[in-house]
């Protein structure tokens, strides 16, 4: 414990009650905190948090909601367990919860440590209802594996979230730690210790840990050094087996940004599941200067390098927004009750853009996988309601029925930006786009300067075209869905459907029916996608839960053999299917046809003219 004891004479005679403790106040010392990693019991982890000495009567200690880039209310009290308070001879003090993630001390005055056990999340994504997205959660595999999503552990007190914190953590000899965090020096290498440092409480929850036996590559990336750190829990994968497609696409990257840069180092914490009682939530989750990923192990190497690529690259340029462009409420986050911005079409929006814009412009990808990757992003959009003002959508994201539609940020957020790009393009002659409004913007504001949430779109406005404001004002303020085929048609790429053949229960790879392991691995067909005529015909919808096929009950283990069964029906055979509809149990009949479903397709036009060529290069080569 960090306290500082003075004994004086004057002390002695005033207060007449032997010695006392002028102790250094709360706001003036830095907040020690302990995580034992080795006494691990029950699955779960100790934690103390010892401040410095407060001066008013009572303090409120709290477990964030939310945090920043989640979008979501996952209150990470609910994983807190018998939290205790104790005074400065160790006795313990009434403690009162408010709710889920507050605790209220009353005696403060008194108050010299708080101890509690945490749980973690990985192991009970399938037992709640609403669980926290994987890589916002958090592990404990007793002297194997800790994910420290410090949020999930380290709380803050009332009034000081803005005070140095200095972590020690106690964990395995074997196990090493990944993390932006900031090492103390130490006198002597400590192979059972950490100790790290952070000046304010977003630093702490900005800097996740991977604890894992030794798994990392180092390279650079002009002058950013980046570590990629894996854990593969059957040895699957190591850090150097997908080092080289990492450091390909990180440098082109950096090539697409030029000058457009925040940070000079970079950690990419790479968690594999094995999906057994483990994380399920699969993606990533941004951070000022690294990216906790989960993916699953059992993913072939092809497959894993692409979906590394994919996230990782988003998660990067999240580097230029939020972390460095972003508003008041961003920088100045409350982690208990959040008030939201409304520049989801930013924030997520131009990442995910910029995440797919760069592979082609940087020759990762061929113009046709591009075209596909606009069209998958147009057909997903139809999934979420397309007349929803993004603006409001986004200011409201924590509430129903806003929070529903919060993964069209990735679909129709960076349909907006691909619009906008286009549009930039065409009224400066192809010299300005979404990325050159970026760095505009990253020049006048950068990391520790917020912008206005309601001032922002003015500003864009300013630095651009009369025409700007009027398709924020249509598309992203109002609620009128955007026509993407005349945006397209400014580059000469046409916009068509086309009817194309499909399997009964699978487009390739896409299925159109999904598994609700919460309800007994029961099997539903898949909302807020085009589904097949096999499925329309029938009259089957969206939603429905499948209770049998031709009299067979239907669960995970008994649609497999019927699947394999449907690659040798012809149009002609008949089928029976009972579903569920909202409570009402329904019966279709017929025959299973031939299933077709029309398929959105972008080609280049016939006969597009030279100024159109000309903004197509511009977009996708310069």
């Amino acid at each position: 414990m960090k306290k500082f004891l003075l004994l004086s004479l004057s002390a002695f005679l005033f207060f007449g009650c032997g010695a006392t403790k002028s102790l250094v106040t709360a706001d003036k010392t830095p907040i020690l905190v302990n995580l034992d990693l080795i006494k691990v019991v029950d699955d779960k982890v100790m934690v103390s948090i010892d401040p410095g000495a407060f001066t008013k009567e009572e303090v409120s200690f709290f477990i964030p909601k939310t945090v920043p880039g989640t979008y979501s209310s996952d209150n990470y009290g609910k994983y807190i367990e018998d939290l205790k308070a104790f005074d400065y001879e160790g006795k313990e003090l009434v403690v009162s919860k408010a709710d889920v993630n507050t605790w209220k001390i009353a005696t403060a005055k008194s108050l010299d440590k708080i101890t509690y056990w945490v749980n973690d999340t990985y192991d009970t994504e399938t037992e709640v209802e609403e669980a926290v997205f994987s890589p916002s959660g958090t592990n404990i595999k007793e002297g194997n594996n800790f994910v420290l999503n410090l949020h999930g552990f380290v709380g803050y007190f009332e009034g000081l979230s803005e005070i140095p914190y200095e972590i020690t953590i106690a964990k395995p000899a074997d196990l090493v730690a990944t993390t932006s965090l900031s090492e103390k020096a130490m006198v002597a290498a400590d192979t059972k210790q950490d100790v790290f440092i952070a000046n304010r409480y977003f630093e702490v929850i900005d800097s996740p840990i991977l604890y894992a036996k030794p798994n990392s590559e180092t390279f650079l990336i002009n002058d950013i050094e980046v570590t990629l750190s894996v854990y593969s829990p059957n040895g699957t994968y190591t850090a150097a087996s997908i080092k080289e497609s990492m450091e390909k696409m990180m440098a082109a990257q950096k090539t697409f940004l030029g000058d457009l840069n925040s940070t000079k180092e970079y950690n990419i914490l790479l968690y594999l599941s094995t999906l057994e009682q483990d994380a399920g939530g699969f993606g990533a989750l941004e951070h000022h200067t690294s990216t906790v990923v989960v993916l699953p192990e059992m993913m072939q190497k092809e497959a894993l390098e692409e979906a590394m690529v994919d996230v990782v690259s988003h998660e990067f340029f999240h580097i230029v927004t939020p972390l460095s462009v972003h508003s008041e409420e961003i920088q100045y986050f409350d982690f208990n009750d959040p008030k939201m911005s409304q520049h989801l079409w930013m924030y997520e929006g131009t990442t995910e853009y910029f995440a797919n814009l760069f592979q082609i412009q940087q020759g990762l990808i061929d113009e046709s996988e591009f075209y596909k990757r606009i069209i998958d992003k147009v057909s997903n959009a139809k999934a979420y309601d397309d007349e929803m003002s993004f603006i409001e959508m986004s200011k409201n994201i924590l509430d129903d029925p806003y929070k529903d539609n919060y993964a069209n940020v990735y679909e129709k957020g960076t349909l907006i930006n691909l619009s906008l790009d286009l549009l930039l393009r065409e009224l400066s002659n192809g010299e300005k786009g979404v990325l050159w409004l970026m760095k505009e913007l990253s020049a006048k504001y950068g990391d520790m300067t917020p912008f206005k949430d309601d001032k922002l779109i003015d500003e864009i406005v300013a630095m651009t075209f009369p025409e700007v404001g009027a398709f924020f004002a249509t598309h992203v303020i109002g609620n009128t869905p955007i026509n993407y085929k005349d945006f397209l048609a400014k580059v000469g790429l046409n916009m068509v459907s086309e009817p194309e053949e499909t399997g009964y229960f699978l487009q390739g790879e896409m299925p159109f029916i999904d598994v609700d392991q919460r309800n007994d691995n029961a099997v539903f067909i898949r909302k807020g996608i085009a589904l097949n005529t096999f499925f329309t015909k029938l009259g089957a919808q969206g939603g429905d839960v499948i209770k049998s096929i031709n009299g067979t009950p239907i669960n995970l283990e008994a649609i497999r053999p019927i699947i394999g069964q449907s690659f040798g029906w012809t149009p002609e055979t008949e089928i029976t299917m009972m579903v569920d509809r909202d409570g009402e149990e329904l019966t279709f009949a017929g025959p299973v046809g031939s299933p077709m479903i029309d398929v959105l397709k972008l080609t280049p036009m016939d006969g597009a003219n030279e100024a159109q060529k000309k903004l197509r290069t511009a977009w996708m080569k310069s």
